[in-house]
């Protein structure tokens, strides 16, 4: 996800009793990344609302807040029941990955050592980085989840650190509750956070306004803080043959800027670009025609694209016009914006490279 923020349907860590009647609320502000606990409301309502979110065209995430073993694994196996597209914390991975290894469910366990309830960040700067690097050591972890603001020291420190020590996404949760945080977080490199308590409390539109006014509140601050983010964003780049060369223009035109981002490419298409704009970083797929575009729509489907950059020949044949509905209709599907022409992909960076 680029810079974003999910909303949790929870107060207190725990999931509200009408939370079911809020999700429309939650939707009608404009959030798509939702997300509640494993507590609060029985399975097969926590299923129901899991459900009701995917329909919407949202991602669904579930949030651990066990603290023993038995717990926290019982959480692993909801988030398999209720089908979440992410599991958020917990501190047991080497217990949690086996059994999310046969599902798609990404993976953002806690680093540092949380104790209490409602949780909280204990141990140094150096040793919750440490415990993060260790985290994003592991194939079967995909993000952090960080309760930054659930920590007692050096807050902006601690995101900075932690950011710079992976080169996996990190989500900050606990206790954002002002623009000023919203901001801290961004400009620490996280690649989003989460609000719930101070959301349902009305610390963002004031008090007295509706759910929805509290939702188009915090996607505002997020949108301004994105402005300020160097989370780097992960960008596909394809094109097919004849568009190539214009490609290979628009990349250069936008070096300094995608030098900066993580690119993906189909083997062709990375190829090009090396030779042609060297100073790109480019991780490279397999050829279209063996793959690759395949391998791009398995990205965006487990939310691993912030953006699809696709050159498309409009003069194509069928076999290219379908390659390319399909990634569209993956874009569509799981909101990743797709560019199919320089002055649209223009846009995408003006609006989130900051280019």
């Amino acid at each position: 996800m680029a810079f974003d923020f999910i909303f949790m349907l929870t107060e207190d860590d725990r999931t509200i009793a009408d939370a079911r009647a809020r999700l429309d609320d939650v939707l009608a502000g404009g959030a798509r990344h939702i997300g509640f606990k494993d507590v609060g409301l029985p399975f097969e309502e926590l299923k129901g609302l899991a459900r009701d979110i995917r329909t919407a065209g949202g991602r669904a995430y579930l949030e651990v807040v066990s603290l023993d073993a038995e717990s926290e694994l019982r959480s692993a196996r909801a988030a398999i029941g209720l089908e979440v597209d992410c599991l958020l914390g917990g501190t047991r991975p080497g217990e949690v990955a086996p059994l999310l290894k046969a599902h798609p469910i990404r993976y953002y366990p806690f680093p540092g050592e949380i104790v209490g309830h409602p949780s909280v960040l204990a141990g140094t700067v150096p040793s919750i980085t440490e415990s993060a690097k260790r985290l994003s050591d592991l194939e079967s972890v995909h993000g952090l989840d960080l309760l930054a603001y659930r920590h007692e020291g050096d807050v902006p420190g601690l995101m900075q650190s932690v950011c710079a020590a992976t080169d996996k996404p990190v989500i900050v949760a606990g206790s954002i509750d002002r623009a000023e945080r919203i901001e801290a977080v961004a400009a620490a490199g996280a690649a989003g956070f989460t609000v719930g308590t101070a959301a349902f409390k009305g610390q963002f539109a004031g008090g007295g306004r509706g759910l929805s006014d509290e939702v188009r509140a915090i996607l505002s601050l997020t949108m301004a803080a994105r402005a300020r983010s160097t989370a780097p964003r992960r960008i596909a780049l394809v094109a097919h043959n004849a568009r190539k060369s214009h490609l290979k223009a628009w990349a250069s035109r936008h070096a300094r800027v995608l030098a900066r981002q993580r690119l993906v490419a189909t083997g062709g298409t990375g190829a090009m670009l090396m030779e042609s704009v060297p100073e790109l970083s480019i991780r490279r797929l397999q050829r279209g025609s063996h793959g690759g575009d395949q391998q791009l729509g398995a990205l965006i489907a487990t939310g691993e694209l912030d953006a699809v950059i696709f050159f498309a020949d409009p003069h194509g044949h069928h076999a290219s016009d379908v390659d390319l509905m399909a990634l569209t209709r993956l874009a569509i599907l799981h909101d990743t914006p797709i560019a199919c022409s320089p002055a649209a992909a223009d846009l995408v960076v003006a609006a989130s490279l900051g280019g």
